[in-house]
């Protein structure tokens, strides 16, 4: 069974930074890749950022581009998600999935409100 805990999320204003962690509970080198989603009331669940796990290869949503950065912590089997310069569009639940060799695993999600 794995465990991805999310957190970090909170409120902030236009303009200003959060920084997102997903902690596994095995190492994340038994994934292929790990990610972060996101989804707003009313609006399906989109990807925000992607990364391969051995290599740390990255993509990234044209909406996020320039502004997000994820990245990972192998001796704390985490990923994190760096979040700067924030709009109010990017108000959303944010997840943690990990991709493996079968069904992926998600966490629990965190909220992250952006004000203006």
């Amino acid at each position: 069974q794995v465990q991805l805990v999310e957190s970090g999320g909170g409120l902030v204003q236009a303009g200003g930074s959060l920084r997102l962690s997903c902690a596994a509970s095995r190492s994340i080198f038994s994934f292929l890749a790990m990610g972060w989603y996101r989804q707003a009331p009313g609006k399906q669940r989109d990807l925000v950022a992607r990364i391969i796990t051995t290599d740390g290869i990255t993509n990234y949503s044209d909406s996020v581009k320039g502004r997000f950065t994820i990245s990972r912590d192998v001796s704390k089997n985490t990923v994190y998600l760096q979040m700067n310069s924030l709009k109010p569009e990017d108000t959303a639940v944010y997840y943690c999935q990990a991709e493996g060799g079968g069904w992926p695993y998600w966490g629990q999600g965190t909220q992250v409100t952006v004000s203006s």
